[in-house]
């Protein structure tokens, strides 16, 4: 099963999804690829936010080696399912979809529910992270049968 994350910077909440998803995943004893990515470009090649990494590392997970970057056509060639994190990204990666194929392949991460941004306050990093970790919990529920 490969699994991409996106929202859009790929510093704040996929990080964490990405994070969180292979943890459990490596728990569960499963195979798994997970990456994750952003819709916009000005993080390219960084790491996660500062914030983000500490978040993670208080829940056990280290998310320090990832590195930023965009999302791209190829990745609905690639990916078994692409989750991501609001409306906006939503709308901005089935903008890029070729057909109806690509466009099966994505959701919201918690079904019809939005993720929100934490980037302008630090303390919703700890509820982002719960809420992330809840969805990726009913997901990998979901697709560790198929």
């Amino acid at each position: 099963m490969k699994i991409l994350m996106v929202c859009l910077g790929n510093i704040c909440r996929s990080p964490l999804a990405h994070g969180i998803m292979e943890h459990l995943a490596k728990e569960q004893g499963l195979d798994w690829e997970i990456e994750s990515a952003g819709t916009g470009n000005w993080h390219i090649g960084e790491g996660p936010d500062r914030r983000s990494i500490r978040t993670a590392r208080e829940h056990g997970i280290d998310i320090s080696g990832q590195i930023c970057r965009l999302f791209r056509i190829s990745d609905f060639d690639y990916y078994d399912h692409i989750f991501v994190m609001n409306k906006s990204n939503l709308a901005d990666v089935l903008a890029m979809a070729r057909n109806e194929e690509d466009r099966e392949k994505v959701r919201l991460l918690l079904g019809d529910k939005i993720v929100p941004d934490p980037y302008y306050d630090d303390a919703q990093f700890e509820p982002v992270f719960l809420m992330i970790e809840k969805g990726c919990k009913e997901i990998l529920k979901e697709l560790k049968d198929k």
